[in-house]
C-alpha cells in the first residue's frame, strides 16, 4: 500500500520527534550515571551509599559520621553511621535539615524551611538557639555562630553570640544565599546560588563579588589549599578549588547536586553528594 504524501510527512515527523526524545533521554541518563571524574593529583571513592539527599557531614572522634538527610515535610533526619557501618537516626521529624556543624562539644543544625529553629544537640539534650527562616549554611567562629538563610530576596545573615544568646541581623534582603565561612585571613565569604557568585561580607555593606561565573554555587569552605566551592547542579556539577587568582581548578566533575565538603581528619575530605544519595571521599594522590 502506498502512503499519501501527507501521511508520509507525518510519519517522518513522528520518527524525527521520537529520535530527538530518545536522544534527549539518553543524554540526561548519561549525565546522571557517568562516573565522577577526579583531576590529576586526586582520587575519589564512595564512602557511604544510600544516604538520602545527603547534605552535610560531620566526622566523629570515634571514626563514625553524622550526616543530614535533607528530606522535606518532616521526613528528614540526622543519621549516625558507626565505624562498623551501623546506622541510627539521632534526630527525626526534620524538614530539609541542611546545615550541620560541630560546636561547643555538640552539634548545631538548621532546617531549610520557614519558621524552623537552629538547634543544638549536646550530651543527649536538644536545645533551641534561635529562630530562622530556611536557614541553610552555618559557621562557628568560637564567640559567634553565623547562619545564612536561603530565600528569594529576603534572606539574612544572622549572628548569634554564644555568651548571652544575643542575635543580630548582619545582612538582609539577600537572594538565594546558601553558605557562609571564614577564611584564615579573616574574610567572611558567602555564596549566592542564582547569581553564580562568591561574595565577601564587608563592613560597609557593599559585599564585593570576589568570584563570578559559577554554576549554582552552594557550599564554600576555606583551608590551607584555598577556597573550595561546590555547585548544586543536577547535571555536570563540579567541586572547585580556587587560590584567589585566575580561574578555579576543577577537582571533581560530573557530580550531581554536591553539597557540603569537610576535612576527614586524615588529609582528605568528605563530600555529600545529595543528587546520588551518597558521601564521597576525596584524597590527594600523593
Amino acid at each position: 500500500m502506498t502512503l499519501s504524501p501527507r501521511r508520509s510527512l507525518l510519519r517522518i515527523a513522528f520518527l524525527a520527534t521520537a529520535i530527538i526524545l530518545a536522544a534527549a533521554a539518553g543524554f540526561f541518563s548519561w549525565q546522571s550515571f557517568y562516573p565522577v571524574q577526579a583531576a590529576a593529583g586526586w582520587r575519589v571513592e564512595v564512602s557511604q551509599r544510600d544516604v538520602k539527599k545527603a547534605a552535610s557531614v560531620v566526622p566523629l572522634p570515634d571514626g563514625g559520621l553524622l550526616v543530614s538527610q535533607e528530606l522535606k515535610d518532616g521526613q528528614g533526619n540526622i543519621l549516625r553511621i558507626t565505624p562498623g557501618g551501623e546506622r541510627k537516626v539521632v534526630i527525626d521529624g526534620l524538614s530539609k535539615p541542611d546545615g550541620l556543624i560541630a560546636a561547643r562539644g555538640g552539634w548545631v543544625f538548621s532546617q531549610e524551611a520557614d519558621d524552623k529553629p537552629v538547634q543544638m544537640l549536646r550530651d543527649g539534650k536538644l536545645s533551641t538557639l534561635f529562630q530562622g527562616n530556611s536557614v541553610q549554611g552555618l559557621w562557628d567562629d568560637g564567640d559567634y555562630l553565623y547562619a545564612i538563610e536561603d530565600r528569594h530576596d529576603s534572606g539574612r545573615v544572622l549572628r548569634y553570640r554564644w555568651s548571652d544568646g544575643e542575635l543580630n541581623v548582619v545582612r538582609e534582603r539577600l537572594d538565594e544565599a546558601e553558605s557562609i565561612t571564614r577564611c584564615s585571613d579573616g574574610r567572611l565569604l558567602y555564596t549566592q546560588k542564582n547569581l553564580g557568585t562568591l561574595r565577601q561580607l564587608s563592613d560597609d555593606g557593599r559585599d564585593p563579588e570576589i568570584l563570578g561565573g559559577l554554576n549554582k554555587p552552594t557550599f564554600v569552605m576555606c583551608d590551607e589549599r584555598g577556597i573550595w566551592i561546590s555547585e548544586d547542579s543536577t547535571h555536570r556539577a563540579r567541586l572547585l578549588l580556587w587560590d584567589g587568582k585566575g580561574e578555579p581548578q576543577t577537582v571533581l566533575s560530573f557530580l550531581k547536586a554536591p553539597q557540603a565538603l569537610v576535612p576527614d581528619g586524615k588529609g582528605g575530605y568528605l563530600l555529600a553528594e545529595g543528587g546520588r544519595n551518597r558521601v564521597l571521599r576525596l584524597t590527594p594522590a600523593n
